[in-house]
């Protein structure tokens, strides 16, 4: 037998596995880092719940505190259950959405008041990118504009229109940060192993069989898997879930 050989391989392989083990324990270590980053503004106790439950926090925690008010609007359009897909004259690439500036430039002549609407990649799916109409830089999540794709082209969209009204009723209230709203969601509504993927400020409401409607600040809550959306109230804390979209 050739020693000096065999003490080489030996060597080699726990080099190796000594590697194996260093990596695997970093990715150990930055998958805590990334745990911590996302929950450190979440009190001890819950964090203890998502680790007894399995739930997993895979998003950023906000740290704002804006003051918002209930937004009054009135319809300018049909449900987009009861619209019938407009179709465009041309097709246009689908990768315009990404950009702000491509979007107008292909469809600001087509699409009446895109600019206002801004894209949200996570409440998008196969073949329909939804966007919503903002208000004060916050999205209007029951107010979208969809435009529907096929082999890389944008070939139609469906659109809700509305007026913002003024309302000398509603106050402004500063809403809750994003942790205090989220913990208790967590530790009561979140069924074991579940995954948020995103948090999100807007505004959300019921939509009755009127013209004037009316939304309230509300955290969006995105869960991995889940069919709706939840909306916990950003002043009151109160959970609901959207009907499925």
């Amino acid at each position: 037998m050739d020693w000096s050989r065999a003490k080489s391989v030996l060597i080699g392989s726990f080099l190796l596995l000594n590697i194996l083990l260093g990596y695997q324990v970093w990715l150990e270590v930055r998958e805590q880092l990334d745990i911590n980053n996302h929950s450190a503004e979440l009190p001890p106790e819950t964090v203890a719940v998502m680790k007894q439950k399995r739930i997993e926090l895979n998003a950023n925690l906000p740290l704002e505190t804006p003051s918002m008010r209930d937004l009054t609007y009135q319809l300018k359009s049909q449900s987009l259950e009861e619209q019938e897909v407009v179709k465009l004259e041309t097709p246009v690439d689908s990768r315009i959405v990404f950009s702000q500036t491509d979007l107008l430039t292909a469809l600001g002549n087509q699409i009446p008041d895109i600019e206002q609407y801004a894209f949200d990649p996570l409440g998008s799916k196969a073949g329909v990118f939804v966007l919503y109409r903002m208000v004060d830089n916050r999205p209007l999540f029951e107010v979208r504009l969809e435009l529907y794709s096929s082999n890389q082209k944008i070939t139609g969209f469906k659109q809700s229109r509305i007026e913002v009204l003024e309302s000398n009723d509603a106050k402004q209230q500063t809403v809750l940060p994003a942790a205090k709203a989220v913990a208790p969601f967590i530790e009561r509504n979140l069924p074991d192993g579940s995954v948020i993927t995103d948090i999100q400020l807007g505004y959300h409401g019921q939509t009755f069989d009127t013209e004037t409607q009316v939304s309230a600040p509300y955290w969006r809550v995105l869960v991995e898997d889940a069919d709706r959306p939840y909306y916990i109230h950003a002043v009151s804390g109160e959970v609901a879930q959207d009907k499925e979209q």
